[in-house]
């Protein structure tokens, strides 16, 4: 019997969760007339047909098609499974290689010519609706109505039209959220920090955008595209739409906003929406252009270092740059002033109580001589490495025991069939060999999809690894003092650790770092290995699957 897997999607607001349902409804019914097995449904939804590469459900249905869990995907249409033609053809390639049909209700079974054909119309239809959602949201902005999410300070009015439809896009002033945003205004352009704002306006408890709390991104933004509360000028009366363009980027699905054409941007005014005046517009712009100014020189050598030290950007600025996290507050420890760290939380919103910083050099220094000093302690090291190889061979001993199980029982299902075969060629064919060949061969398959998924063969560990254990320690901790191989050392140092929490200590100034990391991947580096799954028989209280140091 064809064992058949369903895949059901839906994205549009016109649409339900029921669409779904209706969708396997009706392809169990197709599988019932076909006399198939349905042994899998595989969903995605409330999510664009134009990209695959975030949709669980149909990467779930590709991990499992290649597995052989299935003989044919069954779903509505073509574009249920992806509108994208690139998409369709990856996925036809993919379905075509694990031996896995893909039928829909609408085309049948899906051929290369349903590929090109159908996916071509799916992209154009793709492109036509973009277009005549773009074409109406012009027109509604352009009629004075807001084209995108709700802003601060304005809330959504809800009214029917003549026709008893819902008009969309009408915004009111909201007056608690408007004194907000004038307050904003007035401190920024009197020359208060977005900074010192942001932090006041948390300490007063007055919620942000969404509820959330204050930021000084979200009060200075970006000039350019807009951003920020003082750089909306709909708080001046004036709708800007189509700013930015939003695309996808095609390795990871996202979108990324690209900044248009002014000369394609659409202004409308709105004063009806007007929440701060032009007096104190005007004096936040001369506060930017003043900024602007003051920076000029510092945008301009940051651009030409990025343009010089492309590779240099993708390696962390320091040791330790995004692994430290206050203990208080949970937030991020930064660079706060030339070489000090602090809680972000506090100095940019406010909203933490730790003020207590440290600097850079005393915690590398710190955190260095701590970890290595524990890590080579001959008690620790024999632990764990003794730990770490019994459970790694154990593992190394199972897995081989199964793998020859497998070639055997591979080996005797081959026997089976070729007998089988034989006795056909030589005229004794009877109806159940037909039945019998098949089961043989289903498991066949699953026996070869099983073994194709076996974890590679790992070494089993050297029983001089904890003296090389303690050597590649301590050459670790020497390299990053090494100017010369600071940066190699350091990445590899970075895989160990996962984070540092800093907390104030109960003395004046005092502060508590905690480090926790794998300390289990430093004998795949030793050793050479890659990074892997820690075998989950280690013991708690021999080494744990952490490591903390005070």
């Amino acid at each position: 019997m064809t064992r058949v897997a369903l895949y059901a999607r839906y994205s549009s607001d016109n649409q339900s969760v029921s669409s779904i349902e209706d969708q396997f409804r009706i392809c169990r019914d197709q599988a019932a007339r076909e006399k198939w097995k349905v042994v899998g449904v595989y969903k995605d939804a409330a999510i664009s047909g134009a990209s695959v590469t975030l949709r669980p459900g149909i990467q779930a249905l590709l991990q499992d098609a290649q597995a052989g869990k299935f003989d044919t995907v069954l779903a509505e249409a073509l574009d249920r499974i992806s509108r994208d033609q690139a998409d369709v053809a990856i996925l036809y390639k993919h379905f075509k290689f694990a031996g896995v049909t893909l039928v829909t209700l609408a085309e049948g079974e899906i051929s290369e010519l349903h590929v090109g054909l159908k996916g071509t119309m799916n992209a154009l239809f793709l492109k036509d609706l973009a277009a005549k959602t773009h074409r109406g949201l012009r027109g509604r902005v352009e009629k004075g109505k807001a084209g995108g999410g709700l802003c601060y300070g304005y809330d959504v009015v809800k009214r029917l039209n003549g026709d008893g439809e819902q008009v969309r896009g009408e915004r009111k002033i909201n007056d608690a959220e408007a004194e907000i945003v004038r307050r904003i205004f007035r401190e920024f352009a009197a020359g208060k920090s977005p900074k010192a704002i942001a932090a006041d306006l948390n300490r007063d408890g007055i919620p942000g955008p969404n509820g959330k709390a204050w930021g000084d991104t979200t009060i200075r933004g970006h000039v350019c595209r807009g951003t920020g509360i003082v750089n909306n000028e709909l708080y001046a009366g004036v709708l800007v739409w189509n700013r930015l363009r939003y695309i996808k980027n095609p390795a990871t699905g996202k979108r990324v906003s690209r900044v248009n054409p002014e000369s394609e941007w659409i202004r409308t005014e709105v004063q009806e929406l007007r929440i701060v005046d032009e007096d104190l517009w005007q004096a936040a712009r001369r506060r930017q252009e003043e900024i602007s100014r003051q920076f000029e020189n510092v945008t301009k050598g940051v651009r030409a270092y990025r343009a010089k030290h492309v590779n240099e950007l993708r390696r962390p600025a320091f040791l330790f740059s995004g692994l430290l996290k206050c203990g208080c507050c949970g937030g991020n420890y930064g660079i706060i002033t030339r070489d000090r760290y602090g809680c972000l939380n506090r100095y940019r919103r406010g909203t933490c109580d730790n003020g207590h910083t440290i600097r850079r050099d005393d915690i590398e220094q710190r955190i260095l001589s701590g970890l290595t000093e524990r890590l080579v302690s001959a008690e620790r090291v024999a632990k764990a490495v003794r730990a770490y190889a019994e459970a790694l061979n154990s593992q190394n001993r199972e897995r081989r025991a199964q793998v020859e199980l497998d070639r055997k029982a591979l080996e005797k299902i081959e026997r089976g069939i070729a007998g089988i075969m034989a006795a056909i060629e030589d005229g004794m064919y009877q109806p159940a060999m037909k039945d019998r060949i098949e089961e043989l061969e289903r498991q066949k398959a699953q026996l070869l999809a099983r073994m194709e998924q076996a974890p590679e063969d790992v070494p089993d560990i050297h029983p001089n690894i904890a003296e090389i254990y303690k050597a590649k320690v301590t050459q670790l901790s020497e390299a990053l003092a090494d100017s010369e191989l600071h940066d190699q050392a350091a990445e590899a140092f970075r895989a160990l650790v996962d984070e540092v929490v800093l907390e104030p200590g109960d003395k004046r100034g005092e502060i508590n770092a905690t480090l926790r990391g794998e300390v289990m991947n430093i004998l795949d580096i030793v050793s050479g290995r890659k990074t892997q799954s820690r075998p989950q028989v280690i013991t708690k209280d021999v080494a744990g699957p952490r490591n903390q140091s005070n």
